[in-house]
């Protein structure tokens, strides 16, 4: 049972930041194993650490992980592979050893 939180605006919010590491922090029981943030400001992505996120943005992701089936991998908020969609979600991906073959 990962956690997740995500806030949007319309323009850069000044402490959004610090709202969404509050957000996240608040969901450690459900994903005791790591963090992890994504923030889009100005234009521009990318992950970070939750000291990084005192800048305005307009988008943050948070995610809480609990590490079961991947303890090594997995790590989120994730992207595709040219890093144009990004992602956080709650669940297990149950039929993932096919996907892997296919993929």
């Amino acid at each position: 049972m990962c956690g997740i939180a995500g806030i949007v605006s319309r323009g850069p919010q000044s402490g959004s930041g610090d709202a969404i590491v509050t957000m996240t922090q608040a969901l450690a029981h459900r994903g005791p194993d790591g963090a992890g943030y994504w923030r889009l400001a100005g234009g521009e992505a990318g992950l970070c650490a939750a000291e990084e996120l005192a800048a305005p943005a307009e988008i943050l992701l948070g995610h809480r992980r609990l590490s079961i089936v991947d303890p090594e991998g997995g790590a989120e908020p994730m992207a595709n592979e040219d890093g144009s969609v990004w992602v956080v979600f709650n669940g297990e991906i149950y039929n993932h050893l096919e996907l892997r073959r296919e993929l």
